[in-house]
C-alpha cells in the first residue's frame, strides 16, 4: 500500500449545515478497506456501536424535536439519550456535541435484536432520509474529520476495527453520505482524486 498523503482540495467545501468545511483530504480514504455492507455482516457484533457516539448541537435539537414519536418507536427514554455534558467544538455544527450515552457496552440506540441504529431505522420507517437524524459521525464512518481534512477514523489506523480490510475503500463506503453532507462538487473531486492515487 502507498504511504498515505495530505491532499489539498481545490477549494473548501462546506457541510449543508456549515460546519465542517473540508479543505483537504488523507489520500487512506482511496487505500484503506473494510467491509462496509454493514446490515450483510455476521461478525462484527456491531463493535463500532460500543461507545456511543458524538451527535453535534444541531443534531441534538433535530432529535429533541422529534423526541416523542422517536421515544415510542425506539423505546430509550429521553433522559437515556445523552450523558448531559457538552463538548465544545467548533468544527461541528451548532459549536460542539453531545455524546450518546453506552448502556451495557453499547450505544443506547442500537438496536440489539435486529442489529443496526434504531436512529437509523426510525428514519427508514417515517420516510426521513436518515442523515437528518443520524448523527453526521455515524453516517460517515470509518471516514471522519478533523481540523478541516477528511481522514479515516482512528478505528481504522489502529488496527481494532474488526470489519478491516477487506471490502471497498472507505470513500467508496461513504461516497453516497459524503454527497448529501458535502454536496457534488466535493464528490466529483474526491472521484478524480481516487482515480489518480490508485
Amino acid at each position: 500500500m502507498s504511504e498515505r498523503r495530505v491532499l489539498s482540495l481545490s477549494r473548501p467545501y462546506a457541510s449543508i449545515f456549515g460546519r465542517p468545511v473540508l479543505d483537504r483530504v488523507d489520500s487512506g480514504l482511496f487505500t484503506l478497506r473494510y467491509f462496509g455492507h454493514c446490515m450483510d455482516c455476521s461478525f462484527c457484533r456491531d463493535q463500532c456501536c460500543g461507545y456511543g457516539v458524538d451527535v453535534d448541537l444541531d443534531n441534538v435539537k433535530r432529535l429533541e424535536a422529534a423526541a416523542e414519536d422517536l421515544v415510542k418507536f425506539t423505546g430509550v427514554a429521553r433522559e437515556r439519550w445523552f450523558t448531559g455534558e457538552v463538548e465544545e467544538d467548533e468544527e461541528m455544527p451548532g459549536g460542539g456535541c453531545m455524546r450518546t450515552l453506552s448502556q451495557d457496552g453499547a450505544c443506547v440506540f442500537l438496536d440489539r435484536e435486529k442489529r443496526g441504529c434504531r436512529i437509523h431505522a426510525y428514519c427508514l420507517a417515517r420516510g426521513i432520509d436518515y442523515q437528518v437524524l443520524k448523527p453526521m459521525v455515524s453516517a460517515l464512518f470509518p471516514a471522519t474529520y478533523e481540523e478541516g481534512a477528511l481522514v479515516p477514523a482512528d478505528e481504522l489506523l489502529d488496527g481494532t476495527l474488526v470489519c478491516a480490510p477487506g471490502g471497498p475503500s472507505i470513500y467508496e463506503g461513504v461516497r453516497h453520505d459524503l454527497k448529501y453532507y458535502f454536496g457534488d462538487g466535493l464528490v466529483e473531486e474526491l472521484d478524480a482524486l481516487a482515480v489518480r492515487d490508485r
